[in-house]
This record gives C-alpha cells, structure tokens and sequence, in this order.
C-alpha cells in the first residue's frame, strides 16, 4: 500500500479523535467562562455583595450539575417524545460503560451558564435560598426542555432553525428569565428617585466597585467563547471560520459602542464598553458557523448600539433595576443574534448545513435566501422566549409566595456578605469608603428650605477679648481632591502663605457642574476621600487667597471642591504668648 493510501486511510481516524479532544477542551473553556461571569458581576456591583456574587456563581454550576445528572440530561438529549421532550433516563448509572460521556459534559456547561446570566441582574437584594432554587429550576427543567427543541430533535431541530452554539437557548433564556426576576425583585435601595406619588422622576448611578476585575472577567469570557463556539465545529476550516466571527463580532461591537457612548456622553463609557464585547459576542454566537465577515460586523455593529439602548430603556423606560446589564446583553442580543441568522446566513461558510424540514438548503435573506429561514429563526424566538416567560414567572412567584425572593431593607443596607454568609468583607483587611445613598433616600438638613422668618437666630459668643491692634483675622478652609493638595501649597506659598493645616476628611454633596456617567446614567456626588487644609490670615488679603485657591482647584467636574471663609477671634502662639496679628507673622 503507498504512503499516500495509508494517508488518506488514517486522515478520518486522525481528524475523528483530534476533534473529540477539541470538543473536551471547547467544553473546559466554556466551564472556564464561569469564571468570567464571576468576576464581570463582582466588578460592576458593590464591595458589601462580593461574597455572596462569587457563592452564587459556584453554586450555579455546582447545583446545575446535581440535577442535570437527575433529570436535566435526559429532558434535552434522551429519545425525543413528540418533538417537545428528551426521555429522561439514568444510563449515567445505569449503562455507564456506553454512556456519552462528553456530550454530558458539554451539554452541562451551557446549562450552567443560563443560571448564571439571571445573577446580575437580580444581584444585591436576592434572599441566596431562593437564588438557589430558581437556578435549580433553570437547570433541572426550563433550559434542558428548550434546549431539546433545538438540540435533542425537537420540533424546532425538524423544521430546520438554526441556532449554533447559543444566542437564543442559552443567552436570550437567561435574559428573560433576568428581565422577569428583576422586575419581580424590585429595584436596590437607591436606584430610582420616587415623587410622593411613586412615580420615578430620576434614575440614579449605582457605581461598582472595581471595574479591574470587571474587565478581567470580560476577557475571561471572551476566551471561553473560542471553546463556547467552536467545540461542535466539525472540521479546521469550519473551526477556523467560528474563530474568526468569534473575533470580529466582540471587538466590532465594543468600537462601535465606544464611539456612541463618546458622542453621547462625552466620554468612552467603560462598563459600558464591556458589556459590548459581551454583546457582540452573545449575537455572534447562534450563527458563528454560517456567516462571513460582513455579516459578523454587521451584527456586531447593531448589538454595540443595542445593547448601549437596552441599558437606557430598562433604566429610563421600564424602571428595572439591572445592575450588570445582562438584558441588554443577553436578552436583547440573544434575540437579535438568532434572528440575524435569518438575514445574513451564507453557504459560502464551510461545512453550511442548514436545510428545512424538506432536506433543502435555505440561506438568509440579504444572500438571496428569501423569508423562509428568517420566519423559521422569528419562530423560534417566540416559541422558546414563550416557553422561558411562562415557566421562569410560575417559579419566581411560588419561590415568592413561599420562603420568599427578598432580603430585606436592612440586610440589602448592610451588605449580603455578612447577612446571608456571615462574612464580614469578602476582602478581609481592607478598609473601604462608605457608600451614600442618593439625596431622596437620606435626610439631610442643610437643604436652605426653611424660610429666613423661621430660622433660629444665630448669635456670636465670643470666649476671647478682640486683638488689641483691631486687626481683621480669617480662616479660609478649603476641602478638595487630594491629587490636587501640592498644586494648592505650592500656589499658597507663591502669595505668601507659609502655614497650613492639612487633614484627611470624607466629603459629599451635589453642585452644578460637568456631569459624568456611569453606564448611561448621570453620577451623583457620593462620600469621596478629600483633603482640608486650613489657613489663617491677617496680612495677604482673603480674596486673594480665594483668588488662587479657585484657579488652582476649577475643573468644572462635580467633586472639584468648596471654600469657607470664617471669622477668627484671636489667634494666640504657645510658645511666646503672642496673640492677633504678631502671632501669625513667623507662619505666613
């Protein structure tokens, strides 16, 4: 036999085993995308929450894997049952010898993810017993029954939808399911400012607490991704293809939303940037096996914008509370991503096999494949979001009615890591600055509401005789960022001053000035790390000193500072007994 013949004999041998290694490691790189949502979530929520975040991620996929073993596998790939159900079964015990085992594998990493997606957006005020019930529920029935339809045979498989690696069964499921929870859960304390009628006249930034790991888990992701989609690919150059949407859509996605937030805004949103990739990657995900290069970056330009518009309208519009933006992520992208097969699926990629119900190739609509494929993938959407709506409502409202779904006022307050964990800080040694709630949700009385006829009269008391010389003396106190404190000395001392008192203080409040963004929504003033420098003078004139401390500090973002000015009674030097205006002359 020539080397050729043997070649070509051992080519399919060799091509077999190597891509049910790749499929493995696809599934390892999609259980590593738990640790992308693990981080993505922490980053964007508060510091109080971190614990609890991390435990839901892990007992996401813990507990999934508990009941995808029961009941979840056999409902998605057991023998089909009218087009609707997998029979379920328990070969994993009880014929283990020929059990598939890497498909379960596979199959229970997707699964984990759709639990997961539902954690962001109901995060910071969910009781952790129901988190994990629902996600029990997730992964236990609602996505191994959809799932069925699309992967296991089901109606939807024989009608020929097509839906590769994702955006609707596992991406646009999770989205829903996160849009219903938060809608049932209710807002965090804070977000939406309510006048007396209960109507929200104001939508207020609730920032998180360390976008570094934000981002780290975004990246996570997206190299989880690479496995996500290409594990089922069935040959190198279909892998190669997957490879390369998988590339242009998140990276399209995030210039596109960058540039908008930009215009928008006035500043590249970064949070906002990271959930694009996200959502590129999300709309990338159904047809990543059968769209070419244009077409990725069109889908991918449409969901940088969507998902920049979905964070205003659950915001501004539907007033749901979703702290790490997973519906405009998952819910929204997920649906366009699968429709977009429908408009832009191209035999032109490599191994192309969508066929309808007949046996017959359909490609999308701007590749002259006409309505059948997109009215095929718009079935689809409404058949699995009806199915999703229907069986995640019935769950959140029993979990409700029963050990209810949440925690209460003070436990959100104080932070569920030390209510529901009995830990203290999920960064143990470290001390953080206190969170301020926006202005409507604490009293503050210092507003200037009480009219001049009401207010108490304030009378000065003074403890020391007045300086015999009669010379004015003032205190100016001038609180400002720190970055800007040797900026503040070196121009003080260019007029004279010599002497100063620096402190490390905390400060809050809300002016008028270059409004910033977190996410689409303006930031208030929160409690800030700021310095005090105090200074008393007699001999360089107040206006002047005020003169240059403006100058040196303006901006004109919220936060650049405040000046006060107060009358001095006396000054008196320790050392030598001076008082007044002597007193000060060695310091100034």
């Amino acid at each position: 036999m020539s080397m050729d013949a043997i070649m070509e004999a051992i080519t399919p041998l060799v091509d077999e085993k190597l891509f049910a290694v790749w499929f493995l490691i696809g599934a390892a790189l999609g259980f590593w995308r738990q640790a992308g949502f693990a981080m993505g979530e922490t980053g964007v929520t508060r510091a109080k929450n971190a614990g609890n975040i991390l435990m839901k991620n892990l007992m996401d996929f813990c507990i999934g894997t508990v009941v995808f073993i029961l009941i979840g596998f056999g409902l998605l790939l057991g023998e089909d049952v009218v087009g609707f159900i997998g029979k379920p079964g328990f070969d994993i015990f009880t014929a283990y010898e020929s059990f598939d085992w890497s498909n379960f594998v596979f199959n229970l990493v997707f699964c984990a993810t759709t639990a997961t997606i539902v954690s962001g957006a109901m995060a910071e005020r969910t009781k952790f017993l129901s988190y994990c019930i629902y996600s029990g529920v997730i992964s236990a029935l609602i996505y191994p029954i959809e799932a069925h339809w699309i992967w296991g045979g089901g109606w939807l498989a024989q009608l020929g939808f097509h839906d590769f690696a994702g955006s609707c069964a596992i991406h646009m499921v999770g989205g829903i399911s996160a849009l219903i929870g938060a809608k049932l859960l209710g807002p965090r304390i804070g977000k939406f400012t309510r006048d007396k009628s209960g109507k929200v006249v104001k939508v207020n930034a609730i920032p998180g607490h360390n976008i570094t790991i934000g981002c780290l888990g975004v990246f996570i992701l997206w190299l989880g991704w690479y496995g996500f989609n290409g594990a089922a690919a069935t040959s190198v150059e279909q892998l190669g293809s997957i490879f390369v949407t998988t590339t242009i859509a998140p990276a399209v996605a995030t210039v596109v939303c960058m540039i908008f937030t930009w215009v928008k805004y006035g500043k590249p949103d970064v949070s906002m940037c990271l959930n694009a990739s996200l959502a590129g990657l999300v709309a990338i995900t159904a047809g990543c096996d059968v769209t070419d290069a244009l077409g990725a970056i069109i889908i991918s330009a449409v969901s940088g914008v969507l998902v920049v518009f979905g964070v205003w309208f659950l915001d501004n519009v539907l007033h749901i509370d979703d702290p790490v933006g997973a519906v405009a992520v998952h819910c929204l992208n997920g649906i366009w991503g699968t429709v977009a097969v429908g408009l832009f699926a191209t035999d032109t990629a490599p191994g192309y096999a969508i066929a309808n119900k007949s046996g017959e190739t359909i490609v999308g609509l701007f590749y002259g494949g006409g309505f059948e494929l997109l009215g095929l993938q718009v079935l689809g959407v409404l058949g699995v979001a009806a199915w999703t709506a229907v069986t995640i409502t019935i769950t959140f409202l029993v979990i409700r009615a029963t050990v209810g779904l949440r925690v209460s006022e003070e436990e959100e307050t104080l932070g569920l890591d030390v209510t529901e964990h009995g830990l203290q800080s999920a960064y143990a040694g470290y001390a953080f600055v206190p969170e301020s709630l926006p202005a409507a949700e604490v009293p503050v009385c210092v507003t200037g509401d009480t009219p001049v006829a009401e207010a108490v009269e304030v009378k000065a008391v003074p403890t020391f005789d007045k300086p015999k010389d009669g010379v004015k003396l003032t205190k100016v106190e001038i609180v400002c960022k720190e970055s800007k404190l040797e900026s503040l000395k070196t121009a003080m001392m260019g007029i004279g001053i010599t002497g100063m008192t620096v402190s490390h203080v905390m400060g809050c409040g809300a002016q008028k000035g270059k409004p910033e963004y977190y996410r689409g929504v303006a930031v208030e003033a929160t409690l800030l790390p700021k310095v005090q420098v105090d200074i008393v003078v007699s001999k360089v004139p107040v206006s002047q000193v005020i003169a240059v401390a403006k100058k040196v500090l303006y901006t004109g973002h919220i936060g650049d500072g405040k000046i006060f000015v107060y009358d001095v009674e006396n000054v008196v030097k320790v050392r030598t007994g001076e008082e007044g205006y002597d007193a000060l002359q060695d310091v100034e």
